[in-house]
């Protein structure tokens, strides 16, 4: 079984596994070890192909169905997927594909006696490109494509499916955005007008230049732009709220804000903390509830990134169609609404609070803004400065806020969806 390929394969089929059979998430299985003892190289194979799986798993399926009669146990089932995937996805040689599913099928106990059906039912698809090509993949899950036509139209949810289906490109946020052009020409990378980095393709990203010095850190172009919303935040203390895994904390702190960084995960502020220590930043961390948790004085800024349905997120993510149903959506508004509400209270006279999440749900973001400015109408929403931050002026909504969606920048390979919009209390 230590055939050349095998390793990562393995991974990628007990990852797709853990998302489809366990409801697990795969940042949590990678975060919890699933990929130790894989070199870099083959951990990068192993989500790689495991994504391409997920994200195009209808239609996937729908080329296998014909070839067989019932559906087959979860490990056989996985195999053949991806070997679908590596064969039209990643252009393997489908000997080679067909040669990988066998021997993840043998080395499976509870697939060892599927392995010649698996064998010939990869050869099968093999010698028929054309289902591929005439098979079509889902469009958006029911529960997001519902609100998103009521929101943007028809058009726009079949645009923001189509941007689902490309593999995010890297994004990287420099802890001196004064370096933008010298990494760019370092790591072949282009410089966005937002001035972050952008990279077609990174493969494994520990091994790039720059990455164990900290001259930066990965994080979609679109999260990046919350906290530009606060200005100038040199010398000024910042309340990062549910801030984990830490590229908002990073970015204030690089921009000399003094930061308190605070999660109710104790694992993720420990990757937050590893972040600060490869970066060289600085900030305090404290693992609490924000629902109970009591500051000791006033914050003149408030960063809130609340927890969402993460729906502008799945081209990153393609687990979360597969995880979310749609029923999450009233207890993440009832949480969103109490933690809102809490971090104004925390605000001090004349501050500035950035309310923000990564969804497409208009509930999450401007239906959740709108509510609060009702029951605190003393609170002013400042415009954001399109131009400031380097994006089109229909990035910014009537009201002034950030409404960014996955199928802007087509051109540039797209990014993540994301709501932030700013809130000042009166000095007095």
């Amino acid at each position: 079984m230590s055939a050349p390929g095998y390793p990562a394969r393995a991974a990628a089929a007990a990852l797709v596994a853990g998302v489809l059979d366990a409801g697990r998430m795969l940042s949590d299985q990678v975060a919890d070890g699933s990929l130790n003892g894989l070199s870099g190289p083959e951990r990068a194979r192993a989500q790689s192909l495991a994504a391409g799986v997920l994200r195009h798993l209808e239609r996937i399926d729908a080329v296998l169905a014909p070839h067989l009669r019932k559906r087959p146990p979860p490990a056989a089932h996985n195999a053949l997927r991806l070997a679908v995937a590596e064969m039209f996805l990643d252009r393997v040689p489908a000997h080679a594909a067909v040669d990988g599913a066998v021997r993840l099928a043998r080395g499976h106990p509870k697939a060892q006696h599927l392995s010649a059906l698996v064998n010939a039912v990869a050869r099968r698809v093999a010698e028929a490109p054309e289902a591929w090509a005439a098979a079509v993949d889902a469009s958006l899950p029911a529960w997001l494509d519902a609100p998103v036509r009521a929101a943007w139209g028809a058009e726009t949810a079949a645009r923001i499916a189509a941007a689902h289906l490309v593999p995010a490109p890297l994004d990287l946020t420099l802890r001196d955005p004064r370096s933008a052009q010298a990494w760019a020409a370092t790591l072949g990378a282009d410089v966005l007008p937002t001035g972050g980095l952008r990279l077609a393709a990174a493969g494994q990203v520990s091994a790039l230049p720059g990455y164990a010095e900290g001259a930066w850190w990965v994080q979609d172009a679109a999260a990046a732009l919350p906290a530009r919303l606060l200005g100038d935040v040199a010398g000024v203390r910042i309340l990062d709220l549910c801030a984990a895994p830490g590229g908002k904390t990073m970015q204030m702190a690089a921009a000399g804000a003094e930061v308190t960084a605070l999660d109710i995960s104790g694992p993720r502020l420990k990757r937050l903390e590893e972040n600060l220590k490869r970066t060289g930043l600085k900030a305090r961390l404290v693992k609490a509830d924000a629902l109970v948790w009591e500051p000791a004085e006033p914050y003149p800024a408030i960063l809130l990134d609340a927890p969402c349905t993460a729906s502008g997120t799945i081209r990153r993510h393609p687990d979360l169609p597969h995880l979310r149903t749609g029923r999450e959506v009233k207890a993440l508004l009832a949480l969103q609404a109490a933690l809102l509400a809490r971090a104004w209270d925390w605000l001090a006279p004349g501050g500035r609070l950035v309310f923000g999440t990564c969804s497409l749900l208009r509930a999450e973001g401007e239906g959740q803004v709108a509510a609060f400015r009702r029951q605190r109408p003393e609170a002013m929403q400042a415009p954001a400065d399109a131009a400031a931050l380097g994006i089109p002026d229909a990035w910014v909504d009537g009201e002034g806020a950030l409404r960014i969606r996955p199928d802007f920048w087509p051109e540039r390979g797209g990014l993540d969806g994301f709501f932030a919009a700013q809130l000042i209390k009166p000095a007095t």
